[in-house]
């Protein structure tokens, strides 16, 4: 990317890495590597109109073709996403709409398309006249919902009478949410420093140890991280320890564990229980041991971190039972679309169905690790049945030995086996718990 890089290019390029390459927005370094001939804050505008695009693409893309003539070649797919950009900052940015009708369409030079100027311009200052027009043809359409047709057939028949809120909530940006470590000090006392730092903070009903800090800003620039007082965790995340309910001196395993926070709230929330953080993947335990030294606890006795796959204990279980097995499943992570809105667009009927398989295998392979009288706590942040309810309700019908024992919580919808809190409950994401005990 040249010196003279714009943030709606860099945007483009981003889109790009999405829709094209199936990267995320997230992915670490990505932002930084598609960003760095820009200044921080053409960085943070390109990421806020890359967000955006992808949040409202459904809508934006049936704008566009009712506003352009002819479509355009698939060569050209840079210039169409320009226009999506320029259209999400005319419908959904507030102010400048002159500089960002011009420098839109200037964006199409720099992609050494010159031709594209016109056109581009052309758009913009047509929906630009006649907006409110377009976006009243847009509010009958189901375009307007910006989720693809398949996955709101899901949320009709999983929520017939929740799946329009859960569309909507999908496309509101979530807030910035920590998780105060507790082995290292009070909410009060991290409330207190943001305080002085300018922030302002907000505590949660159900997640006790959950901070709100508004504005947002880059994690490395808030009062604490460094020194390892709060993680980043969405406040419906933060309420596994409270369903495992583990005692003291119990031997709890943390399965599927990376990228760690939640084997680190553990240890918080548990300081005489003794954690096994398992993972499959060498690079993603690096992350876990990362973050657990940051929060203090690279040496601590109680953590054991060990590379290996929940679903084959015959490779790494020393036949010990535990008491507490925490299964934060692999899903289609369809619950926190607020957070990543490219979720919506990466995944397919079919990669639900490999969840749901793998899910499946990890219950029925990791039940015989767990000792009699010992509790089972299933979570995944999905919002299908499929994933969710059902799959419990499989598994312990296959197990005679299962038992539903979910607690009695103040939020979710509960089913016949598990709970489960809608995109926006609370400003929680898209959660998913059940606990199921082993008889004896």
């Amino acid at each position: 990317m040249s010196k003279s890089a714009s943030p709606r290019v860099a945007a483009v390029n981003m889109i790009g890495n999405v829709l094209d390459r199936a990267g995320t927005l997230s992915e670490p370094g990505e932002l930084q590597a598609r960003g760095k001939a820009l200044d921080p804050r053409d960085v943070a505008q390109a990421r806020h109109i890359a967000y955006g695009v992808l949040r409202w693409l459904g809508a934006l893309e049936w704008l566009a073709a009712q506003l352009l003539k002819k479509p355009l070649k698939n060569k050209d797919r840079d210039i169409q996403r320009l226009v999506l950009v320029g259209l999400f900052e005319l419908w959904k940015s507030e102010g400048g709409e002159h500089a960002a009708v011009h420098q839109t369409a200037e964006g199409a030079r720099q992609l050494g398309k010159p031709w594209a100027t016109g056109l581009i311009n052309a758009v913009l200052r047509r929906f630009q006249r006649e907006k409110s027009d377009w976006l009243q043809k847009l509010s009958a359409r189901p375009e307007r919902f910006s989720h693809p047709e398949w996955l709101l057939d899901r949320l009709r028949a999983d929520w017939p009478d929740h799946w329009q809120e859960v569309a909507e909530a999908n496309n509101r940006q979530a807030a910035l949410w920590l998780r105060i470590n507790q082995a290292r000090g009070s909410v009060e006392n991290v409330e207190q420093a943001f305080h002085e730092a300018g922030y302002e903070t907000m505590r949660h009903e159900h997640a006790s140890m959950a901070l709100k800090i508004t504005p947002s800003a880059p994690v490395e620039q808030l009062p604490g991280f460094s020194e390892g007082l709060w993680s980043v965790q969405d406040p419906a995340a933060q309420l596994a320890p409270g369903w495992l309910d583990a005692q003291p001196g119990e031997r709890i395993l943390d399965a599927c564990a990376a990228p760690g926070g939640k084997t680190c709230h553990l240890l918080e929330a548990s300081p005489q229980s003794q954690v096994l953080a398992l993972d499959r993947s060498a690079s993603r335990l690096e992350r876990v041991k990362e973050n657990a030294a940051r929060l203090g606890f690279a040496d601590d006795p109680r953590l054991q971190i060990r590379q290996g796959d929940a679903a084959d204990p015959s490779a790494w279980w020393d036949d010990q039972p535990f008491d507490r097995i925490l299964l934060d499943a692999p899903c289609t992570a369809l619950g926190v679309i607020r957070r990543h809105p490219e979720i919506k667009w990466l995944r397919s009927p079919e990669q639900v169905d490999e969840a749901v398989a793998l899910q499946a295998s990890l219950l029925s392979q990791l039940w015989p690790t767990l000792k009699p009288g010992g509790i089972l706590v299933y979570a995944t942040c999905s919002i299908l049945g499929d994933e969710n309810s059902r799959q419990i309700r499989r598994f312990l019908e296959s197990q005679e030995d299962a038992q539903a024992a979910d607690p009695e919580v103040a939020y979710g919808q509960a089913g016949e086996a598990g709970v489960q809190i809608l995109p926006g409950e609370a400003d929680m994401d898209g959660f998913f718990y059940a606990r199921i005990r082993k008889t004896p």
